[in-house]
């Protein structure tokens, strides 16, 4: 029996908990001292350890990214001052359109109109890299293979700033009537991501890529064979428009995961249609 009169005398259920805490709070620590670690960035450097490469994304950035972002998509952004200055934030947006495009252009838009024009780290479906020339492509552009391990180190070690698209390949099976009906956040563990990582979730509302990529027929059996949503499609010239909300603190362990990702789906949701109520044209804005 447990003596009232000895602090140090607790209860087997309380010790165990304890032991845990202290576990997990010497974990936490040898993370961020393992972060003091990591080699330093070299200017002279152009391939990161995650094999994006600065001279093909400068020469891509150029050719492709800039004509798409001033002229052909004439991106307009909104709230960017909502991305963190430094620290990690694990950025949530939308998705639709037979191409990455929505990725592409959020990208371009926190690298021009951001004070810190910081990059940012695509997750993509794992599959991706076993495509022959895109998946390397692809690496050599930002994209990082969706797997737990990698957000972690992007957003805890190296304080990075990640996009993921939680309606997965859902999000680009939508056809042109069922644009801006966001696909179920459920099967996502963005939040889980976030939380233990300690970052923030910035959601994102993008308008446009919907009808910019529109799915015109499906190639069931060749996306079979990739396993991934194939479809050919016709880039259209239509305005994109791209709202970045408010961050989500994630620190409050008692939160509910799945309530907060549903949460988060439902203002992007909201913001979407506010945004297509608003839109005078789908090429003008």
């Amino acid at each position: 029996m447990r003596d009232p009169e000895n602090p140090h005398d607790e209860a087997p259920g309380a010790t165990v908990e304890l032991a845990v805490a202290d576990m997990q709070s010497a974990l936490s620590d040898r993370g961020a001292g393992l972060r003091d670690h990591l080699p330093g960035i070299e200017p002279e450097r152009q391939l990161t350890d995650w094999g994006r490469s600065e001279r093909v994304e400068a020469v891509v950035d150029r050719t492709l990214y800039e004509f798409l972002y001033r002229y052909w998509f004439r991106v307009e952004a909104e709230g960017i001052d909502n991305i963190p200055a430094d620290g990690p934030a694990l950025l949530v947006a939308n998705h639709s359109g037979t191409l990455p495009s929505d990725a592409l252009m959020i990208a371009k838009a926190v690298k021009v109109e951001h004070p810190r024009r910081r990059p940012v780290h695509l997750v993509t479906e794992q599959r991706l890299g076993g495509v022959p020339g895109v998946g390397m492509l692809c690496t050599k552009l930002g994209a990082v293979p969706a797997h737990p391990a990698n957000v972690r180190r992007l957003l805890f070690d190296e304080e990075q700033l990640v996009l993921l698209f939680p309606e997965g390949p859902d999000g680009a099976r939508k056809s042109l009537k069922e644009r801006y009906r966001l696909r179920t956040f459920e099967r996502s563990p963005f939040v889980s991501y976030a939380a233990r990582a300690g970052a923030q979730i910035v959601p994102i509302a993008v308008l446009g890529a919907e009808e910019a990529l529109p799915r015109l027929a499906r190639l069931n059996m060749l996306g079979r064979v990739i396993r991934l949503p194939l479809a050919p499609t016709v880039p259209l010239p239509a305005k994109f428009k791209i709202r970045f909300l408010e961050p989500v603190d994630t620190v409050d362990p008692r939160q509910d995961e799945d309530g907060l990702a549903e949460d988060i789906r439902a203002l992007i949701q909201e913001n979407l249609l506010e945004m297509v109520a608003e839109r005078r044209s789908v090429w003008l804005g």
